[in-house]
Parts: structure tokens; C-alpha cells; sequence
């Protein structure tokens, strides 16, 4: 199964409709297809036919989600995922120890 990314806009957003499986490897050609968008518009990932995600997926979903994409029709699994992943992001930052400047 591969990745299908079908592009569209609505009024003031680019919208990229994402079909069948995200996988690592693909994340820097998804990166440099967002980043090569205006940025005066925003932007939408379309989650509704994607069926499998790895980590480096989740990841990369939940940066770009942070970064202010929307992740419109993101199922269940995959938005527990992003969850479990910016929690343990958080609590690896919250144990680091901090860096002491003079």
C-alpha cells in the first residue's frame, strides 16, 4: 500500500488529501511539500483515507499539527497516538536537566 496525496484548496487553505499508508520515509518528501506552500494559507492534512501510520508518521503529524496545520478526519487510534507521543515528548523535556548559563 502506498501514499496518495491529492492537493486542493478552500477559500484560504491548501488541503493535501492523504490515501493509504504514511510511513518514515516519506516524511521529508511531506515536509518539503508543506513547506514549499504560502504561507498565508493554511494548511489542512486530510487523514480520512489514510489506513497505517508508523511513528516517524505520528510524528511528523503531530509537529506539523503543532507548527498550526489542521489534521481534518484524523480516526481515533491515530489521534491517541499523537497524544501518547507530544505527552511523551513533554515528560523527556520535563526530565531534562537544565542547562546552566553564566
Amino acid at each position: 500500500m502506498s501514499l496518495r496525496i491529492q492537493r486542493s484548496t478552500e477559500q484560504e487553505q491548501v488541503v493535501f488529501q492523504l490515501t493509504g499508508r504514511i510511513r518514515g520515509d516519506q516524511v521529508p518528501g511531506l515536509r518539503a511539500l508543506l513547506s514549499a506552500e504560502v504561507l498565508d494559507h493554511h494548511l489542512v492534512l486530510d487523514l480520512q483515507e489514510v489506513k497505517l501510520v508508523d511513528q516517524d508518521a505520528v510524528r511528523f503529524l503531530a509537529k506539523s499539527e503543532a507548527e498550526g496545520a489542521s489534521l481534518r478526519n484524523c480516526s481515533a487510534f491515530i489521534r491517541e497516538w499523537i497524544l501518547q507521543e507530544r505527552n511523551a515528548l513533554r515528560r523527556a523535556e520535563a526530565e531534562r536537566p537544565e542547562v546552566q548559563r553564566d
